[in-house]
């Protein structure tokens, strides 16, 4: 809430008690403050939201939230969007269940599209995220609020500010709480699985094959808190930036984690060339039958409470068998 509404409150409950304090001794004044609890309270329900294009105030909860990309978050708190995110066909699959019969709208999200959905509330991740269209289009359209670029690439961040935009920020804590209480209980199940043995995790595209470094989606939870042993093949990967570049097969040859999460659909060329490949072959966990095929890659490759919660959930129960 802005300093300004809560200064606008605080005067406006010193009203209420000076017009309480004036009135007769006699004087019925439940009605009075009845009103002045149900005028309270719905001030409360205004917010003014300053982002990283201005400022905008909402007065009540939206109802038609078009946010793609952030659908982790709002079907975190409990809100379904009136479109999704997509790139053609593909859309978060790891989220369909809660978004069944959800229509698409582009990743770029067009103009035209945006009106069709007649939304009350557009937010977009990032200013980059803006690529179809100027901020004075979407904001033509419904409010608009555009997350700056560290609160939108931080999950965290992502989340708690989502809860501040819907006036839900107790449910966004309740999330996180439960989530580090996750963290806390894999992490001790896993342990006692295979001790201080090493996991990597790899993915696959096509051909290629790419390295999750230890900030990288969620091997920065995997590794940075809960505390599951990494790799020194870790250590030779070129320094990480925005462009995640692929790992040659001679290259993925040297690795020398106990445990390899290999990650990708089902079917692609990549899994067939790792198992005719003798320089894969030879790797300590392909020796060991330590290599795990994971053909659901959606939520691996995203950072959101939920996407990291199920690939946490899959470490916990592959690891223990």
């Amino acid at each position: 809430m802005s300093k300004k509404v809560t200064l606008y409150i605080t005067g406006l409950l010193l009203l209420v008690l000076l017009a309480t304090g004036c009135s007769s001794d006699g004087e019925d004044t439940s009605s009075t403050s009845d009103e002045s609890d149900e005028a309270t309270k719905e001030e409360t329900s205004e917010r003014t939201l300053t982002h990283a294009m201005g400022e905008i105030t909402l007065e009540e909860k939206p109802e038609r939230i078009l946010a793609p990309y952030l659908e982790d978050s709002l079907v975190a708190l409990g809100e379904k969007p009136v479109a999704q995110w997509s790139i053609g066909e593909t859309v978060l699959e790891y989220l369909q269940p809660q978004l069944e019969g959800v229509p698409k709208v582009g990743w770029d999200l067009p103009v035209e599209q945006a009106i069709e959905q007649n939304p009350d509330l557009i937010i977009f991740s990032a200013p980059s995220a803006l690529q179809n269209g100027s901020y004075e289009d979407y904001s033509s359209i419904a409010k608009t609020y555009v997350f700056d670029e560290e609160a939108g690439a931080d999950w965290r961040k992502q989340l708690t500010t989502m809860g501040e935009i819907l006036n839900k920020q107790d449910e966004a804590e309740q999330v996180l709480s439960d989530f580090d209480q996750k963290v806390e209980e894999a992490s001790a199940t896993i342990k006692e699985n295979i001790g201080d043995e090493s996991v990597a995790f790899v993915w696959t595209m096509g051909e290629q094959f790419y390295v999750f470094d230890e900030n990288r989606y969620g091997a920065d939870i995997f590794y940075n808190e809960m505390g599951i042993a990494k790799p020194e093949f870790l250590q030779s990967l070129p320094e990480e930036g925005e462009q995640w570049n692929p790992v040659a097969l001679e290259k993925l040859g040297e690795m020398d984690a106990d445990h390899v999460f290999l990650i990708g659909n089902e079917g692609e060329p990549g899994f067939e060339i790792l198992e005719n490949s003798s320089v894969w072959q030879n790797t300590a966990a392909a020796q060991n039958g330590q290599v795990y095929e994971v053909n659901n890659p959606s939520h691996w490759t995203i950072d959101g409470v939920i996407a990291h919660g199920m690939s946490i959930d899959q470490m916990v129960d592959t690891l223990s068998k």
